[in-house]
């Protein structure tokens, strides 16, 4: 319920783009993400069936991974995996003038594609099949749950 009713939030100019991202995701996240909400943004989380202990912030809350966003000037991207390895992160900036003509816009673990720019969903899908669950969990463990 929620996830249709955020894109039928997005104004129609960006939603078909936004809508093709989802499909990227869904078609190239390992086994074991989940589609939910997530921080008011759709989001893939390992699910507290696969891990029981949740987010150390939030532990009511599923294991959070990548979120996807509609903003108001951009739709962003935010990969936590991206943000925790520095392999994945040089990865991905190597590859993206390969894949974009625009300058790559991107935070700590957010990439920012403006309105009107075209989003390179074959790099995306590529990312998001880098980190299985089990990498994330292992990763997520090791630098930033509380012991």
């Amino acid at each position: 319920m929620f996830i249709e009713q955020y894109i039928a939030n997005i104004p129609t100019e960006h939603r078909d783009k936004f809508i093709r991202l989802m499909e990227v995701l869904r078609e190239n996240l390992p086994d074991g993400f989940e589609e939910t909400e997530s921080y008011g943004m759709v989001g893939y989380v390992v699910p507290h069936a696969i891990y029981p202990n949740g987010y150390h912030c939030a532990p009511k809350l599923p294991l959070p991974f990548l979120t996807i966003a509609c903003q108001k000037n951009f739709i962003a991207v935010y990969h936590m995996g991206i943000y925790s390895d520095e392999n994945l992160m040089n990865w991905f900036v190597a590859e993206y003038p390969k894949h974009s003509s625009k300058k790559l816009d991107m935070g700590k673990s957010c990439i920012r594609f403006k309105h009107g720019q075209e989003i390179p969903y074959d790099l995306i899908g590529e990312l998001a099949q880098k980190m299985s669950v089990q990498n994330w969990i292992e990763r997520y463990e090791k630098m930033y749950k509380r012991k």
